[in-house]
């Protein structure tokens, strides 16, 4: 496969992924939604970056890392299984609070802080790793030169960046914001419990 076809086979199953539903996508909704349109495109922007660690691991060699030491690979669904299971929790305490007063971190309602949050939250899911190693290996020529590497990393930057971007801006408008307001309480429980499911799911399955 040469190197054109190769990239649009890769973005093409990259999105597939992107627009499923899981952490990245509950916590930039809630962000949009509950806080403002800046913070959750900051919160997009940290999940675009943390997709681009994952791609340029993967073009390392992750999959091969991962087969070779396997413990790695379960200690990384143990540690982001908690700490999605963590960001449930704080998220599930916010829901009484009033928006101003929402925040799970210090730094959440600062563009910085809401970045990192998008960062972490994508990074602590290592199966986001496996899919970006896995879908490398099928389509990845055997030999590719720099520049493709380089257009790679920036299409998996815009893709999930991108995206992101899109349903913060949505869900950052004035509608779906008097919507979350409304049953604030009740959607920011719901997030949680999802959060908490996600990060249980994947840190239990460590030991299957």
């Amino acid at each position: 496969m040469n190197e054109p076809a190769a990239l649009l086979s890769i973005v093409a199953a990259l999105a597939v992924g992107v627009v499923s539903p899981g952490p990245s996508f509950v916590m930039v909704a809630r962000v949009a939604a509950g806080s403002s349109r800046a913070r959750g495109l900051s919160t997009a922007l940290g999940i675009g970056v943390g997709g681009t660690v994952f791609g340029a691991l993967a073009l390392l060699g992750l999959q091969g890392l991962f087969a070779t030491v396997p413990a790695l690979y379960l200690g990384l669904k143990i540690v982001g299984g908690l700490y999605l299971c963590w960001l449930g929790l704080m998220v599930w305490r916010s829901a009484g609070r009033k928006v101003a007063a929402t925040a799970i971190a210090p730094t959440e309602g600062k563009a910085a802080g809401s970045f990192w949050l998008g960062l972490t939250t994508q990074l602590s899911n290592p199966k986001t790793a496996v899919v970006y190693a896995s879908v490398f290996a099928a389509f990845l020529p055997p030999h590719f030169s720099p520049a493709f590497a380089a257009a790679l990393l920036l299409a998996v930057f815009t893709v999930e960046t991108g995206w992101y971007a899109l349903v913060a801006y949505v869900l950052s408008s004035p509608a779906p914001q008097r919507a979350y307001l409304a049953c604030k309480k009740w959607v920011d429980r719901t997030a949680g419990l999802v959060m908490v499911g996600l990060g249980l799911k994947l840190a239990t399955s460590a030991a299957r």
